[in-house]
């Protein structure tokens, strides 16, 4: 695409219908793109506000091809999806980004942290699991991972002792150390096709320890200036390393030790981004949509600090969701409530989220706290 490029006319295509499609979808609206979706489920959120949906699985070949052809860029909300297809379109000079090759690394957990430690990125200790006396490599306690199709806490597990061996992952895996962890970071990195690349603070993430999911994100982490600005040379690295296009999400360990390690990388928006909306000058979900269309980056300044909270499907609450407490919750001063449209909620499911702005971070988590008490997320049946 070249600057000549009428963006009047500019189709956009998302590969995912939730919520960060949803949200991408809402800037892409906001600078006129027209926007095509593909998810299979029918008023999903990101339907709710596109222009077209193509009915259709992510690994379904035929619906991946039509929304290429119809679109001028691609892009993805999600990784885990058929890329064969989509490497064949991109060799044909479709324009895709990241790219498939990007992405289909990145599925692999494995693969995506030999290429980073090949490279010299800094990343934990970890060995490939071929019997089932590798798991004991590193002594226990040790982290196994699955190495393909693990999200959101799944496909990780904690082998305490000889005695969970019975127990590990029985599926394509990896151990790692167990990192003696300060505190877990991450820092949102843009790269366009010309290869600008712009970097937002760096945010301290605090996960539900029942399911191993980011529950809090604070922007930015309480932690000192030498420390931000090493985790934002690493993760810039680890973008160049990819040489990736797009967003991409670098969650990193900071150990008791001062050391910074990269986790994994997420090719696409991310949870710990989505303070960006309100809280800085160009967002996350704006940011890609420019890196993938070849527009120049947006800036990453920090407006204000944020704390963002996920709401979660209440335990013990299925069916259609219903809102409790979003009145008491909106009389807390700078809040914005994020509800994500959709149609059946579960426990643990991410349903919205709010995010609280104020010039002390500390204010902030607490006024954050008040909400996650007051808001609710449950459903029209007691399971």
């Amino acid at each position: 695409m070249d600057k000549n490029f009428n963006y009047s006319n500019l189709k956009l295509g998302i590969i995912g219908g939730g919520q960060l499609g949803r949200i991408m979808s809402h800037k892409a609206k906001k600078m006129g793109f027209h926007v095509t979706i593909l998810d299979p489920t029918f008023n999903c959120p990101a339907a709710q506000v596109s222009d077209k949906h193509i009915l259709g699985g992510f690994y379904d070949k035929e619906k991946l091809e039509q929304l290429v052809q119809e679109t001028d860029v691609t892009t993805f909300e999600l990784e885990h999806v058929d890329t064969s297809i989509l490497k064949e379109l991109f060799d044909h000079g479709h324009i895709i980004h990241p790219s498939p090759y990007i992405i289909e690394l990145i599925q692999n957990k494995y693969e995506q942290k030999k290429l980073l430690d090949k490279k010299g990125v800094p990343v934990p200790a970890y060995k490939d699991v071929k019997k089932e006396e590798d798991l004991a490599a590193f002594g226990f306690p040790v982290i196994q991972k699955a190495k393909m199709g693990g999200y959101d806490g799944k496909g990780v597990q904690m082998l305490k002792s000889e005695a969970d061996v019975k127990n590990a992952l029985q599926t394509e895996s990896f151990i790692e150390e167990l990192v003696d962890i300060d505190k877990e970071l991450a820092v949102i990195v843009a790269r366009n096709i010309e290869g600008q690349i712009k970097c937002y603070p760096v945010v301290e993430m605090l996960f539900d320890e029942r399911v191993n999911i980011c529950d809090i994100v604070m922007a930015p982490a309480k932690i000192s200036k030498e420390t931000a600005d090493k985790s934002r040379e690493i993760s810039i690295e680890a973008i160049k390393a990819l040489d990736g296009v797009g967003i991409f999400a670098v969650e990193l360990f900071l150990t008791k030790k001062g050391e910074i390690l990269v986790n994994e990388i997420a090719p696409r928006p991310h949870n710990s981004g989505h303070y960006t909306v309100e809280a800085c000058a160009t967002s996350q979900f704006e940011q890609i949509i420019r890196a993938v269309t070849n527009l120049p980056l947006g800036s990453t300044k920090l407006i204000s600090p944020a704390v963002m909270i996920n709401l979660l499907g209440e335990e013990g609450y299925e069916g259609e969701p219903f809102i409790e407490g979003i009145h008491d919750a909106l009389e807390i001063p700078e809040l914005s409530f994020h509800f994500y449209g959709k149609t059946f909620t579960k426990p643990y499911r991410k349903m919205g989220h709010v995010t609280i702005l104020d010039d002390d971070i500390d204010q902030a988590l607490q006024k954050a706290m008040q909400a996650k008490d007051i808001l609710k997320i449950k459903g029209s049946k007691k399971i």
